[in-house]
């Protein structure tokens, strides 16, 4: 039974790097930054997939199934009025409607772990890189 399940490990781990190379996307940890800055942490965890301006047009983008919503226009996709709590449930759970698809991830354990798993941090985190979202939005 050990030598079924060290075979399994064992093949799976020789997949990942196969996965990663194929897509050319090398997947890392998260670095920590800083709570009060929505912008470092749009660009640090988001920007990957939406591009630095918002568009959905990240080097990431390329390599997942569906592109990535173009965050610019939330508001205008909701009758000029900026979504805060769709934005905010969809960075802590992944809410389908938010982003398309599941490509994006579920921030929500993702900081929780660069914050120390403090739920006061995380909904600060979250609040602050809505907060700078908001201001992607076109005019």
């Amino acid at each position: 039974m050990r030598t079924a399940g060290f075979l399994v490990l064992l093949v799976g781990s020789l997949l990942l790097p196969a996965q990663e190379a194929s897509t050319g996307v090398k997947k890392v940890a998260p670095k920590q930054t800083p709570i009060d800055s929505g912008a470092k942490m749009y660009r640090e965890y988001c920007a990957s997939c939406h591009g630095l301006h918002g568009k959905g047009d990240g080097p990431v983008a390329s390599t997942l199934v569906r592109r990535p919503t173009d965050l610019t226009l939330l508001s205008q996709k909701n009758g000029g009025k900026f979504p805060v709590l769709l934005v905010k449930n969809s960075i802590q759970n992944g809410v389908t409607a938010g982003h398309g698809s599941k490509d994006m991830p579920v921030w929500g354990p993702i900081l929780s772990n660069v914050s120390q798993h403090s739920q006061a941090l995380v909904v600060l985190r979250i609040e602050n890189l809505t907060n700078y979202i908001e201001t992607l939005q076109v005019k």
